[in-house]
């Protein structure tokens, strides 16, 4: 008895050694990509038109948080270009990274379908026929009333946040008419999204010079807009999103099974599937309301994410959101210094990127990315 029992768990004790190591290069990696982030923000703030030195960039921000300890760097030039231009601009491209990139993962999981993203469910094509009603006839999808008096950039924001927001809940509404299953979730995505597009065409066709290239500017996508009090109101919205989908991992990881051996395990799948939506589609919703349309970076960073650390979204969720916060604040150095100073719309720079480079892993990785 002593033998036979020892064997186990000899067995059992090399199997969770097996799984600790697992675990510590996971978050090793994690920690590799936090650092990266970092490195990579302050080389971005440091780029541009007006070159400021790294060393000024640390010593302007340290002064900013530890005021009287830390020495400001010389002269204002650097902290007007630190402070005032580029940090809100990083700030709201990692924000926005995180939030396209962690809802895409989660969106695929969700869904078991790796073709899936924020936009596939419609979304774009709601926020963007959203912004299109506010700039082309400055209407309010809340009523005439309720607008009188508000600016028409906010407008264009709370426009597309709540149609982007809206539009999920109407095809997830749809697929319950039909048993909320996840190809009826697609193909609704898909078509509600085509016919906001269509939408959208119609009034680029009606509207004047200077509505149609202000339309078609916030289609193209881009951070010109950051300003500090737009990254405090989405950083906690973001981060407290983020922190409740990472909550529901073990779910997610369950589901990757099946629906019916989830459900065997006692995940309730449509809440699971409805709160999970919900919850992805509202902090992508926020951040596209500021940003325009962004592509690619909640439909590429999560595949990145499964080739580095697996299919575990424990790990994928945090690894997805530092790895689309990096593609973006790359695609955003690279739009405004490429041809400086003339700016190139970041969702150009994205798709130039991740078109190809998703091709090449459809190509390489086929069911791999899935195995």
């Amino acid at each position: 008895m002593h033998i036979s029992s020892t064997k186990p768990t000899g067995e059992l004790a090399e199997i969770r050694d097996l799984y600790s190591r697992h675990t510590a290069r996971k978050i090793l990696l994690l920690g590799g990509l936090a650092v990266l982030l970092v490195a990579v923000a302050l080389f971005s703030t440091a780029t541009g038109a007006a070159a400021v030195r790294v060393e000024d960039v640390v010593r302007v921000m340290a002064a900013k948080v530890f005021p009287g300890v830390a020495s400001a760097a010389s002269g204002e030039l650097a902290e007007i270009v630190v402070m005032e231009l580029r940090l809100p601009r990083i700030f709201l491209a990692v924000l926005t990274g995180v939030s396209l990139a962690g809802a895409g993962a989660v969106m695929q999981g969700i869904l078991r379908n790796p073709l899936v993203d924020p936009f596939t469910m419609g979304l774009s094509g709601g926020a963007a026929f959203g912004a299109a009603l506010a700039i082309v006839l400055g209407r309010g999808v809340l009523g005439t009333a309720f607008i009188m008096g508000i600016g028409g950039r906010f407008l264009i924001i709370a426009n597309a946040f709540i149609l982007g927001l809206l539009t999920v809940f109407l095809v997830y509404s749809i697929a319950r008419l039909k048993g909320a299953d996840r190809e009826t979730l697609i193909l609704g995505g898909v078509a509600i999204g085509y016919l906001f597009s269509a939408g959208v065409s119609a009034l680029r066709y009606v509207s004047n010079d200077e509505a149609l290239r202000e339309l078609t500017v916030w289609l193209m996508g881009g951070l010109w807009g950051a300003m500090w009090h737009t990254v405090w109101l989405l950083m906690p919205l973001v981060l407290v999103c983020m922190a409740v989908l990472w909550r529901y991992a073990w779910d997610l990881n369950v589901l990757s099974a099946g629906e019916e051996a989830a459900a065997s395990l006692g995940v309730k799948v449509h809440q699971l599937r409805l709160i999970s939506l919900a919850i992805a589609s509202l902090a992508v919703s926020a951040t596209v309301a500021f940003t325009g349309i962004i592509g690619f970076i909640g439909l590429v960073a999560p595949h990145i994410c499964r080739i580095l650390i697996g299919g575990d979204h424990r790990f994928l969720i945090p690894c997805s959101c530092l790895s689309g916060a990096l593609l973006l604040l790359v695609s955003d150095t690279l739009a405004r210094t490429v041809i400086a100073p003339t700016e190139i719309p970041v969702g150009i720079i994205t798709s130039l990127i991740g078109a190809p480079f998703f091709i090449y892993l459809l190509l390489r990785r086929r069911r791999q990315l899935w195995s």
